[in-house]
């Protein structure tokens, strides 16, 4: 089948599925209801159309992770194709100038001005991309992420990252992010939680509620790489698993502690 064609026929199946939906919501007057993991914000250089193929592909694999589950999506050879061509699963998108309050000093300041693409895709075509890779949506409940990690920072001292640290704030920030690019919600342990969970080999006690996973470990700045080196460890229905990673920036290290626990709690295998 030509480019051309494939083309044509996604486009007819949009065009079928938008005038499904319009009839069922004039139907039953209610809007449709959309879930947030349909869409992604990638940040791109001018809201023009030339960061806009870029932008649409990476919001196209982060939006097939979070539906999925399935982490290993996002470098997979085969959506290479799907995310050249990411505009065909597209509902609708929109731009967010990052220095909106700040004055426009002259064209070229302008010009290349960073933006906030959202994108929002459409639920059906996603589903059936996801069903041509051999993965289905991951419907089932998804637990709240509790992180019991201790971090050295720059300057070796360690310190906990529970929601009352002033240290931590940054982190705390940056993992609750990359989370939510995976569909997952955090809390953070409190003072009293850490000491009680720290150190202990599972089961822990007192027991976390049956909807939250606890990911213990460690996450210290090594200068002889230099970069991040992240060990993580975690119980799901009974069975422990242990991985990390390192040389790399903390971020990264955070999203692979995340990664692990999205790939294990929607049933796809093991963290690595």
């Amino acid at each position: 089948m030509t480019t051309q064609a494939v083309r044509g026929r996604w486009h007819g199946l949009i065009l079928l599925l938008v005038v499904s939906s319009v009839a069922v919501a004039g139907q039953s007057g209610k809007a449709q209801d959309m879930s947030g993991f349909y869409q992604a914000t990638a940040i791109v250089t001018g809201s023009d159309r030339r960061s806009r193929p870029a932008g649409f592909a990476r919001c196209l694999r982060e939006v097939l992770v979070k539906v999925s589950g399935e982490p290993r999506l996002y470098h997979d050879p085969r959506v290479d194709r799907l995310a050249a061509e990411a505009d065909l699963f597209i509902a609708s998108f929109d731009y967010v100038d990052q220095l909106a309050a700040y004055h426009h000093h002259d064209d070229q300041g302008t010009y290349d001005r960073p933006f906030n693409l959202t994108v929002h895709f459409v639920p059906k075509l996603i589903d059936k991309v996801l069903a041509d890779l051999g993965e289905q949506p991951w419907r089932g409940p998804r637990p709240v992420i509790v992180p019991v990690l201790t971090v050295r920072g720059f300057d070796g001292a360690p310190y906990r990252l529970t929601a009352e640290s002033p240290s931590g704030a940054d982190q705390r920030t940056a993992f609750a992010d990359i989370a939510r690019d995976f569909g997952m919600s955090v809390r953070f342990p409190t003072e009293a939680e850490f000491a009680a969970w720290a150190g202990q080999s599972p089961p822990l006690h007192p027991a976390p509620p049956p909807d939250q996973v606890l990911v213990g470990g460690t996450v210290e700045f090594r200068q002889a790489l230099p970069g991040w080196v992240g060990a993580w460890k975690m119980r799901w229905r009974e069975v422990d698993y242990a991985w990390g990673i390192g040389g790399v920036n903390y971020d990264e290290a955070f999203r692979d502690a995340i990664r692990g626990v999205v790939r294990v709690a929607s049933g796809h295998g093991t963290p690595d």
